[in-house]
């Protein structure tokens, strides 16, 4: 192999690419990346054996070639050279050494075979279409938050992105939850001709679509079959295994009989939120919220450190309530409201509350309450 190729590029390109590479793994080969130079362009690919990411940049090939190297030294070499010098690829066959020389520095690298390296298997996508990158930004920014983390209940570990029919639309919804909080975010139908059952897209993998998504105007291409989904742009793919799990029907626990309408400023209310649980602890991270006509008071009550309140003027005008939830909870709720108001709607200091952004019908949230 011999390419050259400029560092501004490439140091973008191995960003993208080194980011889903395991730090301790067992298997030498999956914390290197491959590189190959053909043609035009230089191709880098990595892989966890979950996800796999695959990048090209332009570059000037003068001996086409492929090989494998430590995906973070080599992004740490790259990082560390000259801004906009030329970084320059030399492996002669049959040597497991690359050598790289940018300005007046020099770097010899262990390599390890192409042929050791796990590509991902080819294979027919049976649904494709194409969003803009800041649609699928919306509908997996919104909506991840609400994921779990427990290893036991995996499969609330992802995004469930499905297509269906709601008021007569046809639409893509994407949801999550943990059990505690849920997320519920809509667009239009992107032109789906067949309609698939749902997959669930791994948190790790929502984690990494950044990469992707850089520009909001770009087309993006989605493929999805029966175990797993693409993401493409113009040069960069990323290819995940969905998981292997059945999403529980969320539906049950949207609430529909919600009739006490508390309607508030989201950034105030938000930040009211977060004054009163300064005094919040690990133990009782539970914020009281108590209504009555035009007015909305907060308090965290703390064994270990002590009381706090406040109170808000507010759109309230049905019977008198006191409800408790989870503070970090709300926060996370209101900082998903890209307008100035957020709705509550609530039944009973029991039962959960649904949360809408008041310009935005489009995205719903639901949180459970806590006992204060």
């Amino acid at each position: 192999m011999k390419a050259s190729i400029e560092q501004t590029e490439l140091l973008k390109s191995m960003a993208r690419v080194q980011s889903i590479v395991e730090r301790r793994t067992t298997i030498p080969i999956l914390s290197n990346v491959l590189l190959e130079a053909k043609e035009s362009f230089l191709y880098l690919r990595t892989t966890d054996l979950d996800i796999e990411v695959l990048d090209k940049v332009s570059a000037d090939v003068e001996t086409p070639g492929s090989l494998t190297v430590g995906a973070n030294t080599l992004y740490e070499i790259v990082r560390k050279l000259p801004d906009g010098s030329q970084v320059e690829f030399l492996n002669e066959s049959g040597s497991n050494q690359l050598e790289i020389v940018a300005s007046r520095s020099k770097f010899f690298l262990s390599t390890l075979p192409k042929e050791d390296f796990p590509i991902m298997a080819t294979e027919e996508y049976d649904f494709e279409f194409s969003l803009k990158s800041k649609v699928i930004k919306r509908l997996f920014d919104k909506s991840k938050f609400a994921m779990s983390s427990e290893e036991t209940r995996y499969y609330l570990n992802g995004v469930y992105l499905h297509p269906c029919i709601e008021n007569e639309k046809n639409i893509l919804r994407a949801v999550a939850t943990d059990g505690h909080r849920l997320a519920q975010i809509d667009i239009e139908n992107p032109g789906l001709k067949n309609s698939f059952s749902g997959i669930i897209v791994p948190k790790k993998t929502v984690g990494e679509l950044r990469m992707i998504l850089e520009n909001d105007n770009d087309d993006i291409s989605i493929s999805i079959s029966n175990n797993k989904i693409r993401f493409a742009n113009k040069s960069l793919t990323l290819t995940s295994k969905i998981v292997d799990g059945t999403f529980p029907d969320y539906k049950r626990v949207i609430p529909i009989n919600n009739d006490k309408k508390l309607k508030v400023n989201a950034s105030e209310f938000s930040k009211a939120v977060d004054r009163v649980s300064t005094v919040s602890s690990e133990r009782s991270r539970a914020v009281k919220l108590k209504l009555s006509s035009g007015s909305l008071q907060l308090s965290v009550n703390s064994p270990e450190n002590g009381k706090a309140e406040d109170e808000m003027f507010v759109d309230y005008d049905q019977d008198n309530l006191e409800i408790g939830f989870n503070g970090r909870y709300l926060q996370e709720l209101a900082s998903q409201v890209d307008g100035k108001n957020v709705e509550f709607s609530f039944k009973s200091s029991g039962d959960p509350a649904l949360m809408r952004d008041v310009d935005d019908e489009s995205a719903i949230y639901v949180v459970m309450p806590m006992r204060v």
